[in-house]
């Protein structure tokens, strides 16, 4: 597991708690139902950094970190030669398998901050993961994503910008100097886990100096997306 640290072992277990109701936050369903025209907004913007994905072309041997139920899994599948899913969650990984029904993708459970890549892959891609890593972590993540990094890898990631109207209507947003914010359930049960926010200027400095090359976007309101490679 990830150290003794508790708050990663409350958002190891939110996130296994949460599995089955995940998507309503991706469909903005239930307590994500923002009303017509916001959810209209998400789900152009949604569309947006799926063209961005399907524009990058992730083929070859492919890395998916914290695959979830397969929102993205699904998308990368249909250019990938080799896909290989990780998830520290075994009931995010039974949803994604019964999701794809594909027996191209090998699933791994593993705790991503100790997890050690076996093989090395031309793409590794991850969504709505690198907020959940916190900053003492943050190198020590990145050095993950480069090990497993084939030559001339590729990177491509997707998150969340720092907006209310993305999260659940009874979820507060931690301090913009704060990395820890409390998630309900639906059964209100609530779980502390961390979450940072990047602004595209901010990721790639932080990037460019572990020795990076990337370019980070932002839809209008939800998302940040961003491709990165290693500089030779």
């Amino acid at each position: 597991m990830s150290g003794e640290d508790p708050i990663l072992h409350a958002q190891q277990a939110y996130y296994e708690a949460r599995a089955a109701e995940y998507d309503e936050w991706w469909l903005r369903r239930g307590r994500y139902d923002r009303g017509p025209a916001l959810n209209q907004t998400w789900f152009e913007e949604a569309a947006e950094v799926t063209d961005a994905l399907r524009t990058f072309s992730p083929r070859g041997a492919v890395l998916e970190l914290a695959c979830g139920t397969g929102l993205w899994t699904q998308r990368l599948a249909k250019t990938a030669d080799r896909l290989t899913a990780v998830d520290g969650s075994p009931a995010m990984l039974a949803l994604n398998a019964a999701r794809l029904k594909d027996a191209r993708v090998r699933y791994v459970q593993a705790d991503l901050f100790t997890w050690k890549p076996d093989a090395r892959y031309d793409v590794v891609f991850f969504s709505f993961w690198l907020s959940h890593v916190p900053e003492n972590r943050f190198v020590a993540f990145w050095d993950l994503v480069r090990r497993a990094l084939a030559p001339g890898g590729r990177v491509f990631l997707v998150d969340s910008r720092r907006e209310a109207g993305s999260q659940a209507l009874d979820h507060r947003l931690p301090a913009p100097d704060a990395e820890v914010m409390t998630r309900k359930l639906n059964d209100g049960r609530q779980f502390e886990i961390y979450k940072r926010f990047y602004a595209p200027g901010d990721l790639e400095a932080r990037l460019t100096a572990l020795g990076w090359r990337a370019e980070a976007r932002e839809t209008a309101r939800f998302f940040l997306h961003a491709t990165a490679t290693r500089v030779a």
